[in-house]
Formats: structure tokens, sequence, C-alpha cells
């Protein structure tokens, strides 16, 4: 079973770099419009995730000890949520998706530099992708090959919107091609590194407290997929299509799960 975990870490190096080097190295103009329609999609197959794979296995794992009571179970979900709204809202936020919108049409022009903003997005993204890795450990600890199959795939599908954003960013943000490279690779080392520690942390400890790890990772989850997508959907003029993208990534994971168990393939293998 450890070479699973080792598997999920070696993608979400090779998505997050993928994602993020490539605005780096391309010469051609990025399409925020793709990428906003992918961002969409991947916070649909998120939700999904959370609500149809994470929250009901951690809840299962997490009821199974004696000591935990609903209360405690709820709070662990809401830890999560709540910790993404606390670093929103101190400045240390994932949300680079707006940031670079109006930079497509600086050209010509003197950038805008948002000086500590800057390490604060990268910290915030990062602090996101860590928690990416915490649910995928935490799956692959509870021994459940659908399971991390499941959140693997989401986590995944969201990382590379999430790079490329980064990447756009970080390169308005930056005099120095080689910090914008820094930036995306400690964003991208953030959930493989968060993986295996996570993994081989909770391997050995009751299945209770993995479930609570999952819930909690559900919790940021929640989070980042809404947050991805309001400032679309509260637009008059995009909020249709951007609803659309959403309910097509819900059904993309929701079809994916269908298909696994026609398959015979469980949540708890």
């Amino acid at each position: 079973m450890a070479d699973v975990p080792i598997m999920y870490a070696g993608l979400a190096l090779a998505f997050g770099l993928l994602g993020g080097l490539l605005p780096i190295f391309s010469t051609s103009k990025q399409n925020i419009e793709r990428l906003k329609m992918l961002t969409a999609i991947a916070s649909g197959i998120i939700i999904a995730s959370a609500m149809l794979v994470v929250i009901p296995e951690g809840y299962e794992l997490a009821s199974s000890g004696n000591h935990t009571d609903s209360l405690l179970l709820g709070g662990a979900l809401l830890g999560g949520f709540a910790l993404m709204l606390i670093l929103e809202g101190s400045g240390i936020g994932h949300a680079v998706h707006e940031e670079h919108h109006g930079h497509g049409d600086d050209h010509g022009h003197n950038h805008v530099h948002h000086g500590p903003a800057g390490w604060m997005l990268v910290l915030g993204l990062s602090l996101h992708a860590a928690t990416d890795g915490l649910a995928v450990g935490a799956a692959a600890a509870s021994g459940g090959a659908a399971v991390t199959a499941a959140v693997a795939l989401a986590v995944l599908i969201h990382k590379g919107p999430a790079a490329f954003s980064l990447g756009v960013f970080s390169m308005h943000e930056r005099e120095n091609r080689n910090d914008s490279i820094r930036d995306v690779v400690i964003f991208s080392l953030a959930t493989p590194v968060m993986i295996l520690v996570a993994f081989y942390a909770l391997s050995d400890i009751s299945n209770s407290w993995i479930g609570l790890a999952m819930l909690f990772s559900a919790g940021t989850f929640l989070y980042v997929a809404t947050v991805d997508t309001l400032p679309d959907i509260h637009n008059s003029e995009t909020g249709r299509k951007a609803m659309t993208y959403v309910i097509l990534g819900i059904l993309i994971m929701a079809g994916i799960l269908i298909g696994a168990d026609v398959l015979g393939i469980g949540h708890s293998d």
C-alpha cells in the first residue's frame, strides 16, 4: 500500500509543475476564459468528491470510535472550512484566479507589483495545496483504494488550473523568471510532501482520527470550490456559464463514482 501514496505524490508534483511552468515558458497569451472554465469544472468535481466520497467515508471512519460524537464530527468539517476562511480574511488567501485577470490588458504599461501580497498568495495557495495532500494521505491511510482514487482525482484536476493561475500571476509579480519558477516549485511540492507525511503519520493510528482528518479536509474542499466560482456565478454576465461548468464537474465525478459501483469497486476495499 505504501507505493500508492508515492504514486499520487508523484502525479501531484507533475501536475503542479506542468500547470505552473507552462505559462512561464509559453510565448502564447493565456486563455483566461478557458482557465475559468477548467476552474469551474474542477470546483464541481471537488464539491461532488467532498459530498459523495470524503464526508461519508470520513464520517464512517470517525464514528467508529466510541468517544466520537456528532459535535466533534461536525467540528472537524467546520474547522477545515473556517481555517480557509480565516486565512483568506487575513490576506493569506488562495484565490489567485482573479488576481491576474486584469493583467492581460496591461502589456505596454508598467506592471503593478503587489509586494508582500505576492508572497502571501503563494503561501495561501501552498497551504491549501497542503490540505489537499492531507486529504489524499488520509484516504490512503484508510486503506480504501477507490476512496483514495476519487479524492486524488479531485485534487489533481484542481491542481492544474491553480498552478497555471499561480504561474501567470507570478510572471507579473516577479522581476526574474527564476523567482517565478521558485514560486511554482514551492506550490507544487506542498501537496506531494503532505500526502507522504499524512499517510505515514496516520497509518498507525485509529480509524477515527483518520476520519476526522478527512472531514477536516472536506471542509477546505467545500470552501475552496465555492469561493473559486462564486464571483463568476454572482456576475450576471458569466453566472449561467459558470453554473453550467460547475454542474458539469459534479456530473463527471458522479458518473465516475456510479461507474465504479457498477464495476464492483467499493469505497472501502
